[in-house]
């Protein structure tokens, strides 16, 4: 338990160093691309990110896959009956989720911390007391700021997400082995257990397809943008919805149809949270466009203007979270209240089928920094060759 602890703290912190690694290497090339070109900018700076997404989801599931195989190979199987057997293995792997917990803790509330520290820092000593522009070259607090949003958006949301990705599948596969622990059934206990890991094996190879689908015409505007990057989600969750039905079917689990369903329930809460995200933070939409006009009075009004709206944007995700548990407990128990390891199962598998398109959705997230960085990194290299 201990050494899973550790691998699962290491695999976190390697995700989020090899994410900044390919960010920095990418800002230039996305701004020779974009050049001649926004649509090959864009590909490049969203394959770059996407390289988050895809070493946080591919080290995730090896070191779930490692664990599983070793503990498997190791517990002696004339000690306990099968059921037991994977009852143990499931809660000793949940060990490394909370060692990649730990490490996200430092990752994302340090670089969160020193993310905003530099940003603000940067703003004070450019805007208020030198006057020049936001992220201007003359500023050496640009490279200080474009630093943190690679901490705090690539490495430290790539450690967090980590976690969050390996708990759900792990407290899953746990709920799955709990829910027929006193059954006879050990082959159906085996299939609960691998249902979630093959979900996320899956929605893998279904993110590539989406990566691949994002691009846009020249001269587009930020929300012609921001729709290239739904339409490859979007597109990712329609076949990760296709391929749970045929994986759950396949492996013929009770009520796979039910469960499928609530596969189906975490993905729309997903996107929902997604969207309502986007039209409460965008400069495209109502309320950021409201909040910059509050600014014309001073900057008190910008600050309740912006607790208030900050609050008010909790309550959609918050809403679609406690509608979606509820449904996903009712379809994989069969809407029967009684059959609680079932319906919490249900819960899990919605939080897996949330979390299976995490390779393409972290890459919108380390996206934006590579998209910055294209911009002010360069100009601020040849300003201190002069």
């Amino acid at each position: 338990m201990p050494v899973a602890f550790l691998t699962g703290g290491f695999f976190s912190g390697l995700s989020g160093f090899l994410g900044m690694k390919t960010a920095t290497y990418a800002s230039a090339r996305t701004a020779n691309a974009a050049r001649t070109s926004l649509n090959a900018g864009l590909r490049i700076a969203f394959r770059s990110g996407a390289v988050m997404g895809l070493v946080v989801v591919g080290l995730g599931l090896l070191d779930i896959a490692f664990w599983y195989l070793l503990l498997n190979a190791v517990i002696p199987a004339d000690v306990f009956s099968p059921t037991h057997k994977l009852c143990i293995i499931t809660t000793t792997m949940l060990t490394f989720g909370m060692g990649a917990s730990t490490q996200a803790l430092f990752a994302r509330v340090g670089g969160g911390i020193y993310t905003k520290a530099a940003d603000v820092g940067a703003d004070l000593v450019g805007k208020v007391e030198a006057g020049i522009p936001e992220d201007d070259p003359r500023n050496p607090a640009t490279i200080a700021d474009n630093v943190g949003d690679n901490v705090g958006d690539v490495a430290g949301m790539g450690a967090d997400l980590y976690e969050s990705y390996c708990g759900s599948i792990l407290a899953t596969a746990a709920l799955g082995a709990a829910a027929f622990i006193h059954t006879a059934d050990a082959a159906m206990q085996f299939k609960a257990v691998i249902a979630p890991m093959l979900i996320a094996a899956v929605g893998i190879l279904l993110s590539i397809a989406g990566i691949f689908s994002v691009r846009t015409k020249e001269n587009a505007t930020m929300k012609d943008l921001l729709n290239s990057l739904a339409f490859g989600t979007n597109l990712s969750s329609v076949l990760i919805v296709a391929a749970t039905f045929f994986i759950l079917w396949l492996l013929q689990i009770d009520n796979w149809m039910y469960i499928s369903c609530s596969v189906v329930v975490g993905l729309i809460v997903g996107i929902i949270i997604g969207r309502s995200t986007e039209y409460y933070t965008s400069q495209s939409y109502k309320p950021t466009r409201y909040l910059a006009e509050s600014g014309k009075t001073g900057p008190a009004t910008v600050i309740i203007s912006g607790i208030g709206l900050g609050m008010l944007s909790t309550a959609i995700p918050v809403l679609a979270v406690v509608v979606g548990i509820i449904a996903s407990y009712l379809f994989a128990s069969g809407f029967d209240f009684a059959n609680v390891g079932m319906g919490l199962y249900g819960i899990g598998i919605a939080a897996v089928g949330m979390l299976s398109t995490l390779g393409i959705t972290l890459a919108t997230d380390a996206y934006g920094p590579i998209a910055t960085m294209q911009e002010a990194m360069p100009r601020c290299r040849l300003w201190a060759k002069r």
